[in-house]
């Protein structure tokens, strides 16, 4: 009897307002103390897990979902009170397209309410300075849901504290494809500020051309006596070696705007094309539910510098107890990498 009732009972204790109470304010308590260290400024998550968390509870793929989008709230009060100013968020894949149709509308429709309810319940939103964007093709998104994505990117551009970052439906490949297509529309259609509106080449070419026959005809009147010139000749010759036609006027020349250089292309041109540009640089990677890949997700972001953490939890039981591990290491890592480079710095200064 009692094997059967304790479950119950401990449930009913931690959920008593006391227990509340205490838990929330050992929750303020740690990150108060976290937040006296180093704080990354962008944090990404890919949330996996969420269809074995309902196999595994057995409820409906779609709940499972649910309480993905739970664990997201959760999540974004944890990184905001920690003081994390973006938080980037992988929702749906191109790829996932590729599921069952009831599945990918079950999908799209869970998204289109939690948006509305945090439309409609934005506190969370508003008490942090948080807008959202959506990163992907979102002209794929069914018209009902892109109202929706419209209307929570309009309602909270006012906020410019932090970001929330949903990529739906998103990959990695397809952003940066869209990244080196708008910068080869750049470089090929803007031309250069401060560049000649004349082709210099074509004037380098006339000016040569030009050099080139008065040099031929300066030749011809050596090789020819005077006295077998006539009037008529010489008028020629005097015409061609100062005719202003040949030499190019900027009214006559061809009109050739100058445009960028292909050869100063960097990874910061490519960077400014890529749906993150204004975000800081990654800092933290993690994906949950222990799949150790990133699925084509942020390949672009994650670089030297980004810690990657693979989490054997599955995304619906994401909470600060797995979360304050990742961030107590991450600030350890920065710290030795600080340390690090003291000694470096004292050797090129010496």
């Amino acid at each position: 009897m009692s094997d059967l009732y304790f479950p119950g009972i401990r449930n009913w204790i931690l959920g008593s307002p006391p227990a509340e109470m205490a838990k929330g304010w050992l929750r303020k308590t740690l990150i108060g103390a976290l937040s006296q260290g180093p704080i990354p400024g962008h944090v990404a998550f890919e949330m996996d897990g969420n269809r074995r968390y309902a196999r595994s509870h057995k409820i409906e793929t779609v709940e499972g979902h649910h309480h993905g989008f739970e664990a997201l709230a959760r999540v974004l009060e944890i990184c905001y009170n920690c003081g994390v100013k973006v938080v980037t968020v992988y929702a749906f894949s191109l790829e996932n397209f590729n599921r069952p149709k009831y599945e990918v509308d079950g999908l799209m429709q869970l998204a289109k309410v939690k948006l509305e309810q945090l439309m409609q319940h934005g506190e969370l939103l508003d008490r942090y300075g948080a807008s959202v964007r959506v990163l992907g093709r979102i002209d794929l998104l069914p018209p009902d849901v892109l109202e929706v994505v419209e209307q929570a990117i309009e309602n909270t551009k006012g906020n410019t504290k932090c970001i929330l970052n949903i990529c739906f439906p998103y990959t990695s490949r397809e952003e940066m494809t869209t990244a080196i297509k708008t910068t080869v529309e750049e470089y090929t259609t803007t031309p250069q500020p401060h560049s000649t509106p004349f082709s210099q080449s074509r004037i380098t070419q006339k000016i040569l051309s030009t050099q080139d026959k008065s040099k031929r005809t300066l030749a011809s009147i050596e090789e020819t006596p005077s006295s077998n010139l006539s009037d008529d000749d010489a008028v020629s010759t005097s015409t061609t070696l100062h005719s202003e036609s040949s030499v190019p006027r900027a009214g006559d020349s061809e009109k050739v705007a100058i445009y960028p250089n292909a050869e100063t292309i960097t990874p910061e041109t490519i960077d400014k094309h890529m749906y993150t540009a204004d975000c800081p640089p990654l800092d933290i990677f993690v994906r949950t539910s222990g799949v150790e890949r990133l699925s084509d997700f942020l390949l672009w972001q994650c670089h030297q510098d980004t810690h990657i953490f693979f989490l054997k939890c599955l995304w619906p039981e994401f909470n600060l107890r797995h979360f304050l591990p990742v961030l107590v290491e991450w600030q350890y890592r920065k710290k030795q990498n600080l340390r690090d480079e003291r000694p470096r710095r004292r050797v090129k200064s010496a």
